[in-house]
């Protein structure tokens, strides 16, 4: 399990599906996705889901490059999509999140811990 969310925390944005994430565990598509679900408490979809937004948050932040972009630089498919994941984990559109968010000169590591949304 721990390789499969290496996997996903290296290639967030990359299609990565429960098959490929099981090959790389070395075991069956349905004992994965029952097993990663008790292991981290969430399946793998919005586990991957919710690195993809971490790493927007992070753009959305520190760059001015546009939302659309960051979209598919995270590995969303469509712009509504990741509009829609965005304001379901973290609570507000990407837009209102950049108007809001406020960047700080702290090390990034405390910065994803503190912003780290829950799932």
């Amino acid at each position: 399990m721990l390789r499969a969310r290496d996997a996903m925390d290296r290639a967030y944005a990359q299609p990565l599906d429960v098959p490929t994430l099981a090959r790389i565990a070395h075991v069956s598509e349905a004992h994965f996705a029952r097993t990663f679900r008790a292991t981290f408490g969430e399946t793998p979809h919005r586990y991957l889901q919710r690195r993809r937004v971490e790493r927007a948050m992070l753009l959305l932040r520190e760059t001015d490059r546009s939302v659309t972009d960051i979209c598919f630089a995270v590995g969303f498919g469509s712009l509504g999509t990741f509009s829609r994941t965005f304001h379901d984990i973290v609570g507000s559109s990407p837009r209102t999140y950049r108007k809001e968010a406020v960047v700080t000169n702290v090390p990034n590591c405390f910065v994803m811990a503190w912003t780290r949304p829950s799932s």
